[in-house]
């Protein structure tokens, strides 16, 4: 068995090295083999000159792949395209792995049924945590944790898979497509909503997935992601890439005007509750921000199904 790791970076040579030492110093089972390649998506910093250090040490386990389009998705397609092992890991360079990380995929794709896996994102804080962090909106800043039970990937999951922390098998990949490259953050926005898309096509394939607690990352969260303002502008390009993606496929819910209704009852409830605390300070600050972010999802929802335009998502690029 064959592992490839997909390690999509731009403009991070302070934090990659961090994320390849990682790798290499995971255990790695005696019948499994793993090569990590490092997809530099157009940086303009020393990115190419730390894979270049790596592959003094480790030679062909490390590999250099160049992607000029800028966005995530292109450099994760570019990486798995550039590849040829039966697994398909993806890490963020923002991430470290646990040294049990390569072993808890082997076991899993060796023992189980399964066509791709996924685990929890542990925070490494920069700074501490504020009081109105609301721990409903981690993702905002890759904390993300499903329990501490393995349970199946499927529509009763509260959650979907997320991209910096899965693998999958190459086999379902070339069964469902590769990563939509319409939606995903890029050097001029924040939009998300690749890894939703995705798992919604392995879903719908019938492929087999499973949230393993074991397989954990540890996701380096820097300081200027610590704010409100961020937090903020994230959940409205969440909102927009939703949007987006609605246009595509819609849900099994109540819409409104083109907007699954459950929206607005959040976006109202975030309002009164935000002209209320304008008045009197909240006794709960991360409960009352939350209900301040649902406003922020509303609008990018609005924007992004209505408004905003794409021409890659006429062509269904």
């Amino acid at each position: 068995m064959r592992l490839d790791v997909i390690l999509p970076t731009y403009n991070r040579q302070d934090l990659l090295p961090l994320s390849l030492n990682s790798l290499f110093a995971a255990e790695i089972p005696a019948r499994l083999e793993m090569s990590v390649t490092v997809v530099d998506n157009n940086s303009t910093d020393g990115t190419r000159q730390v894979v270049e250090s790596f592959k003094e040490k480790f030679g062909d386990r490390i590999q250099y792949c160049f992607e000029r389009q800028q966005g995530r998705s292109h450099a994760l397609n570019a990486g798995i395209n550039a590849t040829s092992g039966d697994l398909v890991g993806i890490i963020d360079d923002d991430e470290e792995v646990d040294r049990n990380w390569i072993n808890v995929a082997f076991e899993a794709f060796s023992t189980k049924d399964l066509d791709f896996i996924g685990g929890p994102y542990i925070p490494h804080w920069s700074v501490t945590p504020p009081d109105w962090l609301p721990r409903e909106y981690g993702g905002v800043v890759g904390w993300v944790d499903g329990g501490d039970k393995e349970v199946p990937f499927d529509r009763n999951y509260p959650g979907i898979l997320m991209g910096g922390n899965v693998v999958l098998k190459r086999s379902i990949l070339e069964k469902v497509g590769l990563y939509t490259t319409w939606l995903g953050r890029t050097d001029k926005g924040l939009l998300t909503g690749e890894d939703e898309e995705l798992y919604g096509r392995l879903l719908a394939s019938g492929a087999k997935g499973m949230y393993l607690p074991q397989m954990m990352i540890y996701h380096h969260i820097p300081p200027e992601r610590m704010t409100k303002s961020y937090f903020r502008r994230w959940c409205f390009w969440r909102g927009v890439s939703l949007g987006l993606l609605d246009r595509t496929r819609r849900l099994p819910v109540p819409y409104l005007f083109g907007i699954p209704r459950w929206h607005y009852r959040k976006a109202v409830q975030g309002m009164v509750s935000t002209m209320r605390h304008l008045v009197v300070k909240p006794q709960h600050p991360a409960r009352a921000f939350a209900a301040e972010l649902g406003i922020w999802d509303w609008l990018g929802l609005v924007y992004g199904r209505h408004f905003r335009k794409s021409n890659d998502l006429a062509t269904g690029k």
